[in-house]
């Protein structure tokens, strides 16, 4: 997509990361600032997925206090960090019973099935209301929440999302490999975990990969055209570097 943006640089940062310091006022030492850290997964809108531990003290102060601030650092592999991107989400964190939501953290989070299931673990969904984008020196500015979420995600994409994911994982293993190499991830054994408007989210082990389509998608078909041109892309490109090299691309 060229219509690049603040607010999408933000969400292409939330999306691209699994981890982020969690912000939270502590409750039992006069709200002074606490800072700890979280795994994070993003909803279909973008709105952030926390699975917190009720004996965590970021938890309690959530019961407490709402408000949170959540740190995207995407400065990690920069060379000069402070002249990379990074973003501050601002919002109220609410648990919420969604088992959509709860298997979407799940895909992303495939470890978190270990204690998922415990009583005291609750998901928490995060409703944004501003971000601050730091993406290098001098661009600095604030987003407002109505600005960096889209109002609404299309209810047919939601619905066929588990198939996608499935079907790609199961039936196209190659095609998600070069998803990986049009996110710059080299290597065999990406697995698609989720897919959104904007693109499609990859796991390998503890490394996360964000691969980004050329235009929004709405539903099963528009997914499966976009998914198919990316493939097309990353198999042209490959051919122009190495001769001629074929790759897969999903024709199901």
């Amino acid at each position: 997509m060229n219509d690049e943006t603040p607010a999408r640089t933000i969400r292409r940062l939330m999306r691209s990361l699994d981890m982020v310091a969690l912000g939270t006022l502590h409750c039992r030492q006069q709200a002074a600032p606490y800072v700890s850290l979280a795994m994070v997964a993003l909803d279909q809108d973008g709105s952030p997925l926390l699975l917190l531990s009720d004996l965590a003290d970021h938890a309690r102060n959530i019961a407490a206090d709402d408000r949170v601030s959540l740190l995207f650092d995407g400065t990690g592999a920069a060379e000069v960090p402070l002249a990379a991107a990074r973003a501050s989400v601002q919002g109220r964190a609410t648990p919420v019973e969604d088992d959509r939501a709860r298997a979407r953290y799940l895909a992303r989070h495939p470890d978190a099935r270990l204690y998922a299931g415990f009583k005291d673990f609750r998901l928490y969904r995060v409703s944004v209301e501003r971000a601050h984008l730091v993406a290098g020196f001098g661009r600095i500015t604030w987003v407002d929440g109505a600005a960096l979420l889209p109002a609404g995600v299309p209810e047919a994409l939601v619905a066929a999302e588990e198939e996608i994911v499935a079907h790609m994982n199961e039936e196209h293993h190659d095609a998600v490999q070069l998803c990986a190499r049009l996110a710059g991830r080299a290597g065999e054994g990406w697995r698609m975990t989720g897919i959104d408007p904007e693109g499609l989210d990859l796991r390998r082990g503890r490394d996360v990969a964000r691969a980004e389509f050329d235009r929004p998608v709405s539903d099963a078909q528009s997914a499966r055209a976009e998914l198919v041109r990316l493939v097309r892309r990353v198999r042209r490109e490959t051919e122009e570097r190495n001769g001629g090299m074929d790759a897969a691309q999903p024709r199901g």
